[in-house]
């Protein structure tokens, strides 16, 4: 049975009807119009609908919608401000690392969670943070790249403050 429920995502308050056990990733894409997030394996294990729910990467696709009311959802599109690409969507963009490009957005918000966490990674701990998310164009130095690109602009940014 659809319940009303209010949904915090990317900053702006959503009222839904959906039933609670729905993917947060059916919501997304097919109520929302939000079609950044996208459906790749439908069981969790290949990253590219992940959204950050209270800063912390998570698959949407196994999701359910009713839990995660009251918590803060960041979808791709909610990553930029003001008109302003995150330092790790530039990052991707400077290092043309996306091929296809539909891992892109969870590799991004991946990538977001992990600097947030750790603004200087080595090499290994974006590895290690990466790892399940698959990209089958292989673009993955170019990710790599991306990821280190994107810690030193966050740095560069905030000491210029």
């Amino acid at each position: 049975m659809p319940n009303k429920q209010d949904l915090k995502i990317n900053g702006s308050l959503h009222t839904i009807q959906a039933d609670p056990e729905r993917s947060l990733l059916g919501v997304l894409r097919d109520d929302l119009d939000l079609t950044g997030t996208k459906y790749g394996c439908g069981e969790g294990q290949c990253a590219a609908c992940t959204v950050l729910i209270d800063g912390q990467p998570a698959p949407s696709c196994i999701t359910p919608v009713g839990s995660v009311i009251g918590r803060q959802i960041v979808t791709i599109e909610g990553l930029e401000k003001d008109g302003k690409l995150h330092p790790v969507q530039e990052a991707f963009l400077a290092e043309d690392a996306l091929q296809c490009a539909y891992c892109t957005p969870g590799m991004i918000l991946g990538a977001a969670a992990l600097l947030q966490e750790n603004p200087n990674p080595s090499d290994a701990e974006i590895a290690q943070a990466m790892q399940n998310h698959i990209c089958r164009c292989g673009t993955y130095p170019r990710i790599l790249r991306a990821v280190r690109k994107a810690a030193q602009m966050q740095t560069s940014r905030r000491s210029s403050r």
